[in-house]
């Protein structure tokens, strides 16, 4: 659960969000997921300062959900605040270049025979292959958070593959294989994961959600980070 920097163990990044996200006080639980925790420290981090309102209309959160998320955040040493807004802290930096060791930038692709929505995001983990077994895993954590479903395929022997079956991607749908590849460059041991939903924030909080329990895995694993 944690990993030794120097003689200091410090908490993994999995962890961190995960504390975030837990009740800190008497009441409700927070209404937001360890998905929407990542979504929201890359944002801050691409914009610099961001305020509230700004914030919870990109996470597609109320107000209320999005105070109380910010004060977990603060609570964790991974922004600051001012009139201004939101920013990263060193900590909070810190955390999101690890996240970025292994996660990499999710976009839109269209829809083809690896999607089951109108709206798709795809997003590269990197050397997370060891995580995957058949792809069902991912396609049912994305089901939990309002997405219809996900495609996760595993780039092996120089190819994008099917998990399981091994099957090549190229021979039933070269076009899609090919703007995948164009898109991530993938290396050996990579995984591309697709997310389908009804309109892009719910596919991208799918992928966030399947990279977080990805990334949940591979440090339960006791896999150091690479870098």
């Amino acid at each position: 659960m944690f990993e030794r920097v120097g003689k200091v163990m410090r908490a993994r990044p999995t962890e961190i969000i995960e504390r975030v996200v837990k009740k800190i006080a008497p009441g409700r639980a927070p209404s937001f997921r360890e998905a929407h925790v990542i979504k929201a420290l890359i944002v801050i981090d691409d914009l610099g300062c961001i305020g509230r309102a700004r914030l919870s209309k990109i996470l597609n959160l109320t107000e209320g959900e999005t105070r109380t998320l910010l004060k977990h955040l603060k609570n964790e040493n991974l922004i600051s605040t001012s009139k201004r807004g939101a920013r990263l802290t060193k900590k909070g930096e810190n955390l999101l270049k690890d996240l970025r060791q292994r996660i990499g930038d999710y976009v839109s692709v269209p829809r083809s025979s690896l999607t089951v929505g109108p709206s798709n995001v795809a997003i590269l983990l990197k050397d997370a292959a060891s995580a995957i077994r058949y792809g069902l895993e991912q396609f049912y954590e994305a089901l939990k958070v309002g997405a219809m479903g996900a495609t996760t395929l595993v780039f092996t022997r120089g190819e994008l593959r099917i998990p399981g079956t091994g099957e090549r991607v190229v021979e039933f749908d070269k076009e899609a294989c090919e703007k995948l590849i164009e898109i991530f460059k993938p290396k050996e041991g990579d995984v591309i994961v697709i997310c389908s939903g009804d309109d892009r924030e719910t596919a991208e909080l799918g992928v966030l959600s399947i990279a977080f329990q990805i990334l949940k895995y591979i440090s339960s694993e006791g896999r150091p980070s690479s870098g």
